[in-house]
Order: structure tokens, then sequence, then C-alpha cells
């Protein structure tokens, strides 16, 4: 099989998924059409339509968009099947049918942030930093009935410093995506569309524990100071800059104000009791179950993001507060 004989639908929507698309236009890859989420109303009134990255980028290289309220829509499925296509390549996109994944010759499949079997679902990114570790990477696997749980075709591992938030861990698989997917269709097309791949079971080593990442709500964020500084500081770092870990500040008063925080250091400083707050070089600090963090960057309800100094000047006997 040659480059010329592929013809690719390609499936996703937010800015995650444009360099790999733009990865497959760049390299001369005949992508047929593009699947994308139908526009988003914006504004106060809601009345002005956004539409996503991944469109924006395909009607600034010409090409067709497709944009589905529900995937198994009869008229959607027709016209989906009139390009003809014989590999789907999907990244950051829907849950897909049968019918949709199971169309093409060469099947479909997905390029997902994470090392797989590990983290499958909707928020890989955030649930590695939480979860403290230093590895992650990429994964292209075949689309099947369950979500995620395809054989695998290929896999990139990514480094995560102790000091990277996700923005940083964004950022970087956004562009190992893209490599990961052009090194995978080249295995596609060296195997006349059926490249070797591994079923995800024969990856899970005895007696190991499979972590899960599921979509993140606004009640996911919330802080739980009851666990290790190291925990919570991994927790706020896995998601920051977004969504943001928030907690609860209680005024001397009893005044309650949502505080999100940032970025966090860890002191050394195990003084104080849970949940109560101080100063250590003019920077607050909040005490989780061993020791302070000291609270680099936040944003109070209805103010600006800023760092801990200035927060401090901004608001009397801080260390009078406590957490709730």
């Amino acid at each position: 099989m040659e480059k010329k004989d592929l013809r690719i639908v390609f499936m996703g929507t937010p800015e995650f998924a444009v360099p790999t698309l733009q990865a497959l236009v760049e390299n001369d890859y005949n992508v047929v059409a593009v699947v994308t989420q139908p526009d988003k109303p914006v504004g106060r009134h809601q009345t002005e339509m956004q539409p996503s990255e991944v469109k924006k980028y395909a009607l600034d290289h010409n090409l067709p968009v497709l944009q589905p309220v529900k995937m198994k829509d009869p008229e959607f499925v027709e016209q989906l099947r009139s390009y003809q296509a014989n590999l789907q390549v999907v990244v950051a996109f829907r849950m897909l049918p049968e019918v949709v994944w199971d169309m093409p010759a060469y099947g479909t499949f997905n390029v997902h942030a994470a090392l797989l079997p590990q983290y499958r679902g909707a928020a890989p990114i955030n649930w590695a930093v939480i979860h403290g570790e230093t590895q992650t990477g990429v994964t292209t696997f075949f689309l099947d009935h369950d979500i995620d749980t395809g054989r695998i075709i290929m896999q990139k591992p990514f480094a995560i410093p102790d000091t990277a938030d996700v923005e940083y861990v964004y950022d970087g698989l956004m562009n190992l995506g893209a490599e990961i997917c052009l090194e995978t269709l080249e295995k596609i097309i060296a195997a006349d569309g059926h490249p070797e791949s591994i079923p995800q079971e024969q990856m899970i080593p005895v007696g190991s524990e499979l972590h899960a990442a599921p979509k993140i709500f606004k009640e996911t964020c919330q802080i739980n100071w009851n666990q290790p500084a190291k925990q919570v500081y991994d927790f706020i770092r896995g998601l920051s800059p977004y969504p943001g870990a928030w907690t609860t500040l209680v005024s001397p008063d009893g005044k309650e104000t949502v505080l999100k925080i940032f970025k966090t250091n860890k002191t050394g400083n195990t003084t104080g009791e849970l949940g109560h707050t101080a100063i250590i070089d003019r920077k607050p600090c909040i005490k989780a179950a061993d020791e302070l963090l000291m609270i680099e960057e936040l944003q109070l309800a209805g103010k600006k993001r800023m760092n801990g100094k200035d927060f401090l000047n901004g608001i009397k006997n801080f260390d009078n507060y406590i957490i709730k």
C-alpha cells in the first residue's frame, strides 16, 4: 500500500487535536473529511456561535466538515459513508457507535493521551498528574465496543517533572500525539492496512492497579486537606490552570469565600493544625495533614488570579482564617 491509497476521515474537536490534523495535512495525507462537534453558543446572551478549533483549521485548509448532533443519525452515517474512507483517525472526540467506528475497511484508531491500559477515560492528563505519576505518554489503539480498551498499535512515553502542571503535560502530549499518529500511519501503510496490534489484557502486569480517568466536575476539584501535603500538591497541579482546584476560605467573622489554588510549594514545616492558615516569607500557607503548603498562585471568587504576596496585600489577618 502507498500513502495515496489511504482515504482518511479525521475526528476531533479541541485544540489538542489540531496538531495531529495539521500533521496529516502537511505530510500530504488524503484527509477526505473532518468530523467535529457542532458550534457552541457563547457570549452573555448565548447568541454567537463558536466553532471548534478543529473546524477552524479544517475550513482554513478547505477540508469538508461534518458536525453531527447524534453520531447514529442515519443522514450523518450515510453522509460519512459517501466519503468512502478506508481509515478513520480520532483525537479528543466523543465516544463513537459501532456503525461509525466499524465503517472503514482498515478500522478506526484513536490517539489517547495516556499509556493505556492506564488512565482510560475522558481526563487522562489531569488524573496522571493528580496521582503523582512521573511518566505518562500517548497511545494509538483500534476502537472497539468498550471505551479505550481496543488493541494497542503504538505507545510513546513522556516524562512528568514534579513541578509540572496540566498545561505543561497537555502541550507535550498534544505534540507527541501528532508524532505517534504519523508513525502509526506508516505502520498501517507498511502492513497493507493491518498492522500488528496487542490486546490490552496482555499489557497489564499481574497484581497491578489500573487507574481510571473519568470526566472531571466541579465537585471533583474540591481540595481534601486531610491528605498529606504531597497528595494535595499533586492534586492542585493536576487541575491547574483549568478547571482549577478549590477550597472554602472562612474569615474570622465566619464569612465564606471560594478560593481557587493554582500553584503551591511544600514547606517541610509541620507546625499548626489541619486546615489552619499561616504566613511564611510573606506568603500564605495552609496546613495539610502533615505539613504546611505555601500558596504561590491563587484566585478569590470574583477576583483576578494573583501571586501569594499580592493576595496578602489585600487581605488582613490571613493567619486567623481557616479552611473548610
